[in-house]
């Protein structure tokens, strides 16, 4: 997306900042003071997904929003570079340059997958955490069908024809369980009408692979926390639990209520349980 055509009402537009750490030119927002929170979106999302939630918990920290490379408006610099250990990669490069020492690092569902991939020393918060793979034939089928798609040139068009039609954008996030308000919708269809957010979602899909992550979560240290919710859709609680209990200091939380964008239906929830946890 072009930030001129936006910038005048995307969330937490005064707090952004363009910095270019190679391969990428990342989009990021940045506001508070003190221990430094480092806040990773989901796949398909964007900065915009932690509007609620970052204001809170800029209250008493200092908290940096990412988008992932070529998604929102990160300009992604190298297309190969979309993958789990790739990106987890590049935001290590990027905060070591910028001198970032986060003290906790929340992730959202697939976000939540590349905060235990960077292996910081640093406390994990992972929302509706995406940390499992398909089993059977889906797991071989799923992964050659994303890869496919991403090779041609036009799915992206035909999936913004098709999503952005009537209530297609709805009908999505209806389907991840969670209730949102017609204004966090609208900032959604923006990035489904955008062909370069489109292509960088699919490039991710593509080039995903968590089976090295999940085979070597017994090795990492981190003090982490697994929020799972009720009515998530997308991720069911399981995956959570599964999770913190091969996490050496794991422990997982579950809320009766939500579905998968929690942090965007209960922040003040969120901001409380990612609050205590930090200490």
């Amino acid at each position: 997306m072009e930030w001129a055509a936006h910038a005048s009402d995307w969330p937490m537009a005064e707090s952004s900042q363009f910095i270019l750490c190679k391969p990428h030119k990342w989009h990021v927002q940045i506001a508070g003071d003190g221990p430094l929170i480092l806040l990773i979106h989901g796949a398909g999302g964007a900065t915009q997904s932690w509007r609620h939630l970052f204001p809170l918990l800029a209250k008493t920290s200092r908290v940096v929003a990412i988008d992932l490379p070529g998604q929102g408006f990160t300009k992604s610099g190298a297309q190969g570079r979309c993958g789990l250990v790739e990106m987890a990669q590049d935001i290590t490069r990027l905060c070591a340059a910028q001198g970032w020492k986060p003290v906790a690092v929340v992730g959202h569902s697939a976000g939540a997958a590349v905060a235990l991939q960077m292996n910081l020393s640093a406390k994990i918060i992972g929302i509706n955490a995406a940390l499992d793979t398909f089993k059977g034939v889906a797991g071989v089928m799923f992964p050659l069908f994303a890869k496919t798609l991403a090779m041609l040139p036009m799915v992206a068009d035909v999936f913004i024809a098709t999503s952005t039609r009537g209530q297609g954008v709805q009908r999505l996030i209806d389907s991840t369980g969670s209730k949102l308000s017609a204004t966090d919708i609208r900032f959604y269809r923006r990035l489904c009408r955008d062909r370069n957010h489109v292509n960088g979602t699919l490039q991710m899909m593509a080039q995903w692979d968590l089976s090295p992550l999940i085979n070597r979560l017994g090795s990492i240290k981190a003090d982490t926390l697994l929020i799972a919710t009720a009515n998530d859709q997308m991720v069911p609680a399981d995956v959570s639990r599964r999770a913190a209990e091969a996490l050496p200091n794991g422990i997982v939380l579950q809320t009766a209520d939500f579905g998968h964008l929690a942090h965007e239906e209960a922040p003040d929830v969120i901001s409380k349980i990612v609050t205590k946890f930090i200490g």
